[in-house]
């Protein structure tokens, strides 16, 4: 016997966005799983203005999840006209036909303001509404071919965790469905009900990807976002100078240790580790893209001063060696 699941809103009535999320027959369990628990799940510590949360059937019942669940929604497509945020949590099939009623409700929901995320294969049900025509998505890697085959004006980005375009949101790989999720908490409630998020799912806030899959700019606090901005854009564009920390705390116009304290608070790491990882990322990318150039180019190109510190740097970070990596990830 199938066990049956009934989600419903929590009874302590918050006031926020309501999010819903569309449930089928077929119904992807771990990309459901994360959408409830990241917006589902009562969080009475984020005030009464944290997200509502109701599930949207798009078809009568039974509605069977992977792994031998049914799911009893909350209601149906009618829900979608309410919504603030709708969330197609994965599709059953890439090449599963999207019903038309989906695809019209979805489209006014759009058109009211709402925004549309999709989770992994949950781009299939965006692209179908022709929401994606001429602009920038992401999927798993596996789907990419697929619906790159179907919908061909969209620029699919395989290797980015997520893309947000505002009023339409794609996520990667079922763990990146995560991600993006707490991007979204990040930019609705800011950073610190974001952290508070991940610190109970014991999951990094900021998280570089498997698979040429990374998030490149972590979205730093707004107090310090406007003065150390420019600062980091111009460290990403020069990272193979050596960058000592008194040069660039006189570039910032502070003392070693304000910047220092204040640049730690804006990306999470002190100014040494933060050019140590992102030297590490730029190396992952050229290791992935460039494979006619020698591993001592890249790591001058990257800013290591030797082939022996970026292996050293790469193996600690990634976890193999830049030779392995590429030869695992760097294409054809």
């Amino acid at each position: 016997m199938p066990h049956s699941v009934k989600i419903m809103p929590d009874a302590s009535s918050p006031t926020g966005p309501l999010v819903a999320v569309l449930v089928y027959d077929g119904l992807c369990t771990f990309e459901f799983g994360v959408a409830y628990e990241v917006f589902g799940l009562p969080r009475p510590e984020m005030g009464q203005g944290w997200y509502r949360y109701a599930t949207s059937a798009i078809e009568p019942g039974p509605l069977r999840a992977a792994g031998g669940l049914t799911v009893e929604p909350d209601g149906g497509l009618k829900l979608l006209a309410e919504a603030d945020l709708v969330i197609v949590p994965g599709w059953r099939h890439i090449d599963s036909p999207v019903p038309a009623d989906l695809i019209a409700h979805l489209t006014a929901a759009h058109r009211r303001g709402a925004r549309l995320m999709s989770l992994c294969s949950g781009i299939a049900v965006l692209a179908a509404c022709g929401l994606l025509d001429g602009r920038a998505a992401t999927t798993h890697w596996r789907y990419a071919p697929a619906i790159g085959a179907r919908h061909p004006t969209i620029a699919l980005d395989p290797d980015r965790l997520y893309v947000d375009l505002g009023d339409v949101l794609t996520a990667a790989g079922s763990a990146a469905a995560l991600d993006l999720c707490l991007h979204v908490i990040r930019r609705d409630f800011g950073p610190d009900a974001a952290n508070t998020v991940a610190r109970r799912l014991v999951v990094p806030p900021h998280r570089d990807g498997g698979q040429a899959q990374f998030i490149e700019r972590p979205v730093p606090r707004e107090r310090e976002a406007a003065r150390l901005g420019p600062l980091i854009d111009w460290l990403r564009q020069t990272l193979t100078e050596p960058h000592r920390i008194e040069t660039i705390a006189a570039r910032s116009g502070m003392s070693q240790r304000t910047f220092q304290r204040r640049f730690e608070e804006t990306t999470g790491l002190p100014p040494g580790e933060w050019l140590v990882a992102e030297r590490v990322r730029l190396a992952r990318e050229q290791l992935e893209r460039n494979r006619g150039a020698s591993l001592g180019d890249i790591a001058e190109s990257c800013g290591f001063n030797s082939l022996e510190t970026m292996r050293h740097h790469f193996r600690r970070r990634v976890g193999v060696s830049p030779a392995a990596y590429r030869a695992r990830f760097g294409g054809e």
